[in-house]
């Protein structure tokens, strides 16, 4: 047996074994699992906390809204289905007779006393001649008891001068006037200027004097003047109204006074070459159509110039009795 050094120092001196050699394994192929669908996600910021919430106010009681109520139709003023002529017919029949009415129905009669009284309203302020107005109704219908009603021959000239002028500014105007709407009224037959000329003529040749017109004559026929330059509707109220108020109060105004102070002698003033009633209904018709083309505030002042118009010619008939 050998000893233990000597057996050490043979395995030293032998060569070394190689280690068992390692076979390769073969690499495994590398699969990633595909999935049907990719979710793609957005990062978002986290809302901001939310402000404390403060207590609310305590809701106000229930309140019931108002009913809206019916909308209604305009009223209509009497005669205005026919034209701004038969509304002023109808304010110049009420400022004759306040007390009566021409129509039935009871709201029918408060327009008609509506539209009356926007016509007073307007000429309230220059009714300053002591009842003159109430008057000159009574006189154009015929109300006045004998005795009250005495007219004089100077008066009477007085008043002729007076006419002469107003007519003869509302025919200028209409004559000469650029206004398309006063066309329509030239050479209507019913002018009256030339008539009153002639009667003026007889009295000069029975010897009576000619005076210059009055101031009641020289206030109306400016104002004519000044409205037919600023506005027509205004004027062709003034311009029927004085033909209509001559035709339904004049003529028998001066048939009393033909029999009372002139022998019964017919002026030319009353006289036409036509029946008078015919041409008025024609400027009527006129006017009428005309008054289509305006406002309802246009014709509202027609209605407030008809009181006018019968203020100023009731002062020139106070002229035959003073």
């Amino acid at each position: 047996m050998l000893p233990p050094l000597v057996v050490v120092a043979a395995a030293a001196a032998s060569p070394a074994a190689p280690p068992p050699s390692r076979r390769a394994s073969p690499l495994l192929s590398l699969r990633t699992h595909r999935t049907e669908s990719l979710a793609l996600t957005v990062p978002r910021c986290s809302p901001s906390p939310s402000p404390p919430i403060a207590a609310e106010a305590p809701a106000p009681p229930h309140e019931a809204k108002p009913k809206p109520k019916p909308r209604g139709y305009p009223r209509q003023y009497p005669g205005e289905a026919v034209g701004v002529a038969e509304e002023m017919r109808f304010v110049a029949m009420r400022l004759r007779n306040p007390k009566r009415t021409t129509i039935k129905d009871k709201a029918g009669a408060e327009v008609a006393d509506a539209g009356a009284g926007a016509a007073e309203e307007a000429s309230e302020d220059e009714d300053d001649d002591g009842g003159l107005k109430e008057e000159h109704e009574k006189e154009e219908e015929g109300e006045l008891e004998e005795g009250q009603w005495v007219p004089s021959t100077e008066g009477f000239v007085r008043y002729l001068v007076d006419s002469k002028l107003v007519f003869d500014t509302i025919e200028r105007v209409v004559a000469e006037s650029t206004d398309v709407a006063y066309v329509y009224f030239r050479k209507s037959g019913l002018e009256r200027s030339a008539s009153i000329s002639k009667d003026l003529e007889w009295f000069r040749e029975q010897g009576f004097a000619i005076p210059e017109p009055s101031t009641s004559g020289s206030t109306y026929a400016a104002y004519l003047t000044q409205l037919a330059e600023s506005n027509a509707p205004a004027f062709l109220s003034h311009y029927y109204n004085i033909y209509f108020a001559h035709l339904t109060g004049g003529v028998a105004i001066g048939n009393k006074i033909c029999k009372k102070i002139l022998e019964g002698r017919e002026l030319e003033f009353y006289k036409w070459d036509t029946d008078a009633e015919l041409l008025l209904k024609d400027a009527r018709e006129k006017l009428n159509e005309l008054s289509k083309h305006w406002t309802r505030k246009d014709r509202n002042l027609c209605l407030k110039e008809t009181a006018k118009c019968f203020h100023y010619l009731g002062k020139m008939v106070r002229l035959i009795i003073s």
